[in-house]
């Protein structure tokens, strides 16, 4: 696992993709794509499917991604002048499973485009990773993601701890092709779009196949 990974909690891996790779993968996008401008079952098809488990066995990929480690969700977010929105901070909590399991440790179920969500204890969280891989380009006028580092070495924020790194954030520029690869409980953030280009990514989360409290995943590709 690099250091930095483990320090700041993301890393840029440029040039995961090449151009053509970027737009035969747009032609698939375009082909799934919902009309709100995302969906969070992109990994259901089969394209999608494939991709998720080819990213971990690439260098530098695999020194980020454990051994092991399966994708559990696919997200797609595209944002533009017309699909525009921003995020405050916060941190990625709730992970998709197949069905619903009583204990202490589990609460926030949530069903989301008729799929079932929970919030596992933070000790779950911490073993996933998530991978952004940039369509295109996103600039600072794009409404890239901003990243507070370090702050995923600390559990699940409360609030008071969120809005106290307020400031701190650092914008996540990447070029098409790029991925961005971080720890879900990182604070992120993400401002609206200033500028007239889409910015489309494929949001991965990675998990041991494996989940404790009698969880399993929905979907594991």
């Amino acid at each position: 696992m690099s250091p930095g990974f483990e320090r700041d909690g993301f890393v840029i891996v440029p040039r995961v993709l090449d151009g053509s790779a970027c737009a035969e993968l747009a032609s698939h996008i375009e082909s799934a794509n919902s009309r709100s401008g995302g969906t969070r079952q992109l990994l259901r098809e089969a394209w999608c499917a494939t991709l998720a488990a080819a990213l971990p066995g690439q260098a530098p990929l695999s020194a980020l991604i454990p051994s092991g480690h399966v994708a559990v969700q696919c997200t797609y977010f595209e944002k533009h002048a017309a699909r525009n929105w921003l995020v405050p901070l916060h941190q990625d909590l709730a992970i998709p499973v197949a069905e619903r399991v009583d204990g202490p440790a589990l609460r926030g179920w949530s069903t989301k485009e008729g799929q079932l969500f929970v919030l596992p204890p933070a000790e779950v969280l911490a073993q996933l990773v998530a991978l952004r891989l940039h369509v295109d380009g996103c600039g600072v006028e794009d409404g890239p993601l901003r990243v507070v580092p370090g702050s995923h070495r600390h559990g699940i924020a409360s609030d008071e701890q969120a809005a106290a790194a307020r400031g701190r954030d650092v914008a996540c520029t990447l070029d098409a092709g790029d991925a961005l690869v971080m720890r879900p409980l990182l604070l992120h953030a993400s401002s609206k779009s200033t500028g007239h280009h889409r910015r489309r990514v494929l949001h991965f989360l990675f998990g041991p196949r494996a989940l404790p409290h009698g969880l399993r995943w929905a979907h594991a590709a």
